[in-house]
């Protein structure tokens, strides 16, 4: 299943703008869009001289990765709510000379030739509003639920995590009892994250199957039952205030039901719940981060003149 591209968390960094989920593969494939770019440019749309077609190249991409090989679903020539992030990242109003692009003027005259490249993480995170609404799963699905996005800005990427997270409402803890709880597909890839999370004194508490796995890998890991597995269960804890954060990828079938009390649980006790295997890798950079201290708070015209100019100053 995918998830509107309005509530994915993406970062701006020098490798490019990408969903966390493609770090490792950002850098070979940000010029594919280039030649993609140039067969969708039209005179409408912007003036194909030398650099006008990076006018058109962060255009909204629908796309998927499987096993490294980037998958193009679709593609469309237009806006999204990700152009202001970026303006705001990279110190550019893209907008606005999308607008001046489309009337006539060439991105030379504009004084917007080449790529501006931050040495700084930018961090987009997307606000829900589920804690208007006790009971609902939280889990994402293809249409739009997102009420919002907020960002956070650092050199250190865990940084720029923990700062958008926050901004968010997502306060993440420093200490206690961690859920984990992830579908098949997950289990060998979450050992590295579990492991990560213990030696930072995080008490690890587990259903069965994911139980074994940390067992497995030497992982120190409490387990628990799952709500069909009788009292005692996971729900239990959760309302108790015994777990400070969920990390939960859906499973399917009988399991739906056990992550969905899970999930609507950790609304109603004001628990963060992450569900995605991206989400959670973005997580315990933040907590890493957190761990060594507290952060420093930076306006956006700091990190502004950090930046090289795209050839001339550009005016708004």
């Amino acid at each position: 299943m995918s998830c509107s591209s309005g509530i994915w968390l993406r970062f701006v960094h020098a490798m490019g703008l990408w969903p966390l989920k493609m770090l490792r593969i950002a850098d070979e494939r940000r010029t594919d869009s280039v030649p993609i770019a140039k067969e969708v440019c039209t005179v409408r749309m912007c003036c194909c001289d030398a650099g006008a077609t990076w006018a058109i190249r962060e255009m909204v991409r629908e796309i998927a990765v499987k096993n490294d090989t980037l998958y193009v679903i679709e593609i469309n020539p237009r806006a999204s709510r990700t152009v202001p992030f970026v303006s705001k990242a990279i110190g550019v109003p893209l907008a606005k000379l999308a607008a001046k692009v489309m009337a006539g003027m060439t991105l030379k005259e504009l004084g917007f030739t080449r790529q501006v490249t931050p040495e700084y993480f930018s961090v987009k995170v997307p606000v829900f509003p589920f804690n208007r609404f006790p009971g609902v799963d939280i889990l994402l699905s293809p249409e739009m639920r997102s009420t919002g996005e907020v960002m956070g800005i650092d050199k250190d990427l865990g940084v720029a995590f923990e700062k958008a997270y926050l901004a968010a409402g997502l306060k993440l803890p420093k200490t206690g009892r961690v859920f984990v709880s992830v579908k098949n597909t997950d289990k060998r890839s979450i050992v590295a994250d579990a492991r990560e999370l213990a030696s930072m004194g995080y008490t690890l508490v587990a259903t069965d199957g994911t139980w074994r796995t940390l067992k497995t890998a030497g992982i120190e890991v409490e387990r628990v039952n799952k709500v069909h597995e009788g009292r005692p269960h996971v729900v239990d804890q959760i309302k108790n205030r015994e777990i400070d954060l969920i990390l939960n990828t859906p499973y399917g079938k009988q399991q739906r039901v056990d992550d969905s009390e899970i999930r609507a649980a950790a609304v109603g006790a004001g628990v963060p719940c992450v569900t995605t295997r991206a989400g959670i890798s973005a997580v315990v950079h933040a907590l890493v981060s957190m761990q060594q201290g507290d952060f420093q708070v930076k306006s956006l015209q700091e990190h502004h003149l950090l930046l090289e100019p795209a050839e001339t100053p550009v005016t708004a």
